[in-house]
């Protein structure tokens, strides 16, 4: 049995790449029952604003699960044969992970473990940080670092990664 999850697909790209669009047309092509797992939280009007655009732009055909912490318990929970499940993003999780000072490694570590298992058709959406300059603090640093290491466990699991940039799907893995 090969590591690699078949149906697994990683979308990286910057903020406002079109990552999660692109993503979303991987899961409603796929004519599976689609879900979405939504990581981030309304810290802010800003936000929840976001959050409620990215809903309705989504529409009816999704069944969304908001999870900011227990990524792998959601995703065991709801995973099954003739679903597609999109999880954006893992940033966002990290963040709620590192807020809540989690075990970043041995989450990481737990997901890219359980990826493997997965019977859905899996589309993880994640922002590629690390293409800047080195961040002036600490917390940044740390963010960016845990990103990049979260990022290198899911793409050797996916079977295919694609990173975005000004809309366009470059297919890295696959």
């Amino acid at each position: 049995m090969t590591d690699l999850l078949a149906n697994s697909t990683l979308v990286l790209g910057g903020a406002r790449s079109g990552k999660s669009r692109f993503a979303e047309n991987l899961v409603t092509s796929s004519g599976l029952e689609c879900h979405y797992i939504a990581t981030g939280r309304a810290w802010d009007d800003e936000m929840q604003t976001r959050i409620d655009q990215h809903r309705a732009d989504r529409g009816p055909s999704w069944t969304t699960h908001e999870e900011p912490l227990d990524l792998v318990g959601k995703l065991a929970a709801i995973d099954g044969a003739g679903r597609a499940i999109l999880v954006d993003c893992l940033t966002l999780w990290l963040t709620n992970l590192m807020m809540e000072e989690r075990d970043i490694a041995l989450q990481a570590a737990a997901l890219a473990a359980w990826l493997p298992q997965t019977k859905a058709k899996l589309v993880i959406v994640s922002n590629e940080v690390g293409l800047g300059i080195v961040p002036e603090n600490r917390m940044a640093r740390d963010f960016r670092d845990h990103a990049g290491r979260l990022h290198q466990m899911v793409a050797a699991k996916a079977a295919e990664v694609y990173f975005i940039a000004a809309g366009l799907p470059l297919k890295m893995k696959g």
